[in-house]
């Protein structure tokens, strides 16, 4: 239960932030801005970490960056998808982790899945949907975003086999220092560096370094050390209905009935795999609705318009 609230917690952290990341890109290259913003993750986690990470040994340190790759990885053929297909159908077909990581976690380690985790995953799909639209984009470039998802995926299943195995400050550290090296790279290849500037840029980078990596990553460690990657998957379906929320209170969207419904059906999807989620779910969406009394819209289910 408590792994669950800090899982949903995250996605509520990748919620908020994209109003700001959504500014920020429009002054700031996107790919400098990922590199950037892991660079800063890696910077807030070495001073409390850095001591830690011999202990990881080299078994350690090498599955932490496969999975910093893999997040980078992730970013980039999202990003090259984004810019061939919609941005409701990027957040859609992101959002399918939720189908993907319970079959790679059978195909990789013959993870048995339950009936109601299953239907909580085909529900939660089906809002994924709804929140989205029906789109007709690129299919080259939904192909490259649905790489993506595996990818993002297969960092979830992995990260259950080795979260519980290691220290989980000293492998966030080298998850977000491997992540933060490979987009650098990406990003210089492509000729996007450059030094931000502005408080609009610097903000954004800020909390979606400190707080939407660095501390999100490692609540993502901590809590698959004491729950299952498919009900990770799921809980990470709850950020397109936080930004639907604070996109309604922060940036004045708005959602139709069809949305509306989007949001609902995840969080009932989740019930279904998790009813313990319940309590959890009631209290953030109670918390973050505030005077407002109504669900938000979204452009950007899932992780549609990295970073979040």
């Amino acid at each position: 239960m408590t792994a669950l609230a800090a899982l949903i917690a995250v996605t509520a952290v990748w919620g908020v932030t994209f109003v700001q990341v959504k500014d920020a890109v429009k002054l700031y290259p996107l790919l400098a801005f990922l590199a950037v913003r892991f660079v800063l993750a890696t910077a807030a986690l070495a001073v409390p970490a850095a001591a830690r990470v011999p202990a990881l040994g080299r078994r350690g340190a090498g599955a932490a960056a496969t999975l910093g790759l893999l997040l980078a990885t992730g970013y980039v053929l999202q990003t090259a998808g984004l810019e061939r297909t919609t941005v409701s159908g990027t957040g859609f077909v992101t959002g399918l982790y939720v189908v993907l990581t319970p079959l790679i976690a059978l195909a990789l380690f013959r993870t048995r899945i339950g009936v109601a985790a299953w239907l909580g995953v085909a529900l939660s799909t089906v809002g994924l949907a709804m929140l989205a639209g029906i789109h007709s984009g690129s299919a080259a470039g939904d192909l490259l975003v649905l790489a993506a998802s595996a990818v993002y995926s297969l960092q979830i299943v992995l990260m259950e086999r080795f979260a519980p195995r290691y220290d989980a400050l000293a492998f966030t550290l080298v998850e977000m220092a491997a992540a933060a090296a490979g987009l650098l790279i990406v990003a210089a290849a492509h000729g996007d560096l450059g030094v931000p500037r502005g408080g609009t840029v610097w903000g954004a980078l800020i909390v979606t370094g400190v707080f939407a990596s660095a501390l999100a990553y490692f609540v993502q460690t901590w809590a698959q050390r004491r729950t299952s990657a498919t009900r990770t998957a799921l809980a990470f379906t709850m950020e397109p209905v936080f930004t639907a929320l604070f996109g309604f209170t922060l940036a004045g969207d708005r959602l139709g009935a069809v949305g509306w419904g989007g949001c609902a059906a995840i969080m009932v999807g989740i019930l279904l795999a998790e009813p313990a989620a319940g309590s959890v779910l009631v209290s953030a969406v109670a918390y973050t609705r505030g005077s407002r009394g109504r669900f938000p819209p979204t452009r950007r289910p899932g992780r549609s318009v990295p970073p979040e």
